[in-house]
């Protein structure tokens, strides 16, 4: 049937056309031609999160002509996807166009009997066995068996031929290359869909059980918990981290299930989901200290976020509600309340750096007792210290079509390996009677590796005059 749509179509025929379009060497060649220069792009282009920078500094008609092709994230992108299609579509189209040709290559057995391909053969190919004929005869076919398997044979009054072959199976080394990309490309598509890439900052001791999907505002369940049991980095001499590790404990149902390190290029693995080490960083803790300054007498004291404590002098509570490691670009901030013995609720913010505070912020800013660290007499307040924790940023990714991708590159070097360093060869022998008993020759046909042939076929030679008499 495949042969019958390849050539039995009518030239004008869509069908035709398409079979002769996609079936085109040229059309592989170009579609590897292309698919090479888009990665090229996609290597030059700094993609997703790296091509923040790259596109500030870019025309504004210029980024959108990339947004429009996706250029930032060029390998999920629809032109990316449809050289894909093509390439596959390119390849099964080939595999069964040639199919036949190959099938038939591999199915044919020609006559044992075929006089031409001994005509000029090296003398090295010849050999004189001395002994009975029939006994010799009966000698080579076994040992020919025994080597090669199936023997096909003709046997007459002058002379006798044997027909073995070996490697017939490398014809189909292209398809399994072929089948291998197939799968590649099968498990990017099956990784594209069901998996997902993400990322997730946990603080020292806590736990979550969702991460931010890259690419989106959107979070995902994992269905289970990631605690950040401990995080420690160590420095070298000049102050550049040297590690950074992070002791990470997985919760399912509320109880410890697996614990482990991670280190950077040391990933764990929970249920399919792969935790990379990224990045790390510190963020405010939950406790500050705070100085306030009433009738010339100054007052240091810890404040823990959501608790108050008693003002000095007995003025009332102070309450810290908010801690903010940058607030407004004037660096940390801290929201607190006073909840006066007499009066209603006042909140200000309190900058650790006042001065800055007062250069950056507006005057109608500055003007409300929300920015005023004095705004409840006689107190005025400064923040001293707030306490820092550190948080492991983590990579998390789930890539379902990896075992695929490894499946194809096994069979891919499988097919690599058998379509060139394998051949088909066909080996004719034919025994012939001699005045010194029997002649030999040996003569064959390879569809790649001459050379090998060459040294089988005298090897071939030799063996029958060690091993048939």
């Amino acid at each position: 049937m495949n042969a019958t749509i390849n050539h039995g179509t009518s030239k004008k025929s869509g069908l035709g056309i398409f079979w002769r379009f996609f079936s085109s060497v040229k059309l592989t060649i170009a579609l590897l031609v292309i698919l090479a220069a888009v990665s090229v792009i996609g290597t030059l282009i700094p993609q997703r999160e790296g091509a923040i920078d790259f596109a500030m500094g870019m025309n504004p008609r210029l980024f959108q002509v990339f947004m429009s092709l996706n250029l930032f994230d060029i390998y999920h992108s629809l032109l990316f996807r449809i050289i894909l299609g093509f390439l596959v579509m390119n390849l099964v189209v080939c595999s069964i166009d040639r199919f036949p040709v190959t099938w038939k290559l591999f199915s044919y057995i020609p006559s044992p009997d075929k006089s031409r391909i001994f005509q000029d053969i090296p003398t090295e190919q010849t050999c004189i066995l001395s002994g009975n004929s029939k006994h010799i005869l009966n000698r080579i076919e076994e040992f020919l068996h025994k080597r090669y398997g199936k023997v096909f044979s003709k046997k007459g009054d002058k002379y006798s031929s044997f027909f073995v072959q070996t490697g017939r199976f490398s014809r189909f080394g292209v398809y399994i290359v072929h089948f291998s990309i197939l799968l590649i490309l099968a498990g990017g598509l099956v990784g594209s869909l069901f998996g997902f890439e993400g990322y997730v900052n946990i603080v020292e001791s806590d736990k979550t059980d969702k991460i931010h999907v890259r690419g989106s505002r959107q979070q995902k369940n994992l269905g289970f918990e990631i605690r950040c049991d401990r995080f420690t980095v160590s420095y070298y001499k000049s102050g550049m981290p040297k590690e950074y590790k992070s002791e990470i404990t997985f919760i399912v149902n509320g109880k410890d299930v697996k614990k482990g390190t991670l280190l950077v290029n040391h990933p764990l693995h929970f249920r399919g989901i792969t935790f990379y080490q990224a990045s790390y960083g510190t963020i405010p803790g939950k406790k500050i200290i705070l100085r306030a300054v009433m009738n010339g007498k100054s007052f240091s004291f810890p404040v823990s976020l959501q608790k108050s404590v008693p003002l000095p002098g007995n003025g009332g509570e102070l309450l810290l509600e908010d801690i903010r490691d940058n607030l407004v670009g004037i660096g940390p901030a801290v929201l607190i309340s006073i909840l006066p013995r007499h009066g209603e609720k006042i909140s200000m913010w309190i900058f650790k750096n006042p001065a800055l505070a007062k250069s950056r912020l507006p005057e109608p800013m500055l003007k409300s007792p929300k920015f005023n660290p004095s705004a409840f007499r006689p107190y005025t307040f400064f923040l001293e210290g707030v306490d820092t924790v550190y948080y492991t940023g983590l990579q998390v990714s789930k890539d379902p079509g990896v075992p695929i991708v490894w499946a194809g590159c096994v069979i891919l070097v499988t097919g690599l390996f058998i379509t060139f360093f394998m051949s088909h060869r066909r080996i004719w022998i034919r025994a012939e009677n001699h005045k010194s008993g029997v002649r030999v020759r040996v003569a064959g046909m390879a569809n790649r590796d001459p050379v090998g042939l060459r040294r089988h076929l005298l090897k071939l030679t030799d063996d029958l005059r060690k091993h048939v008499l």
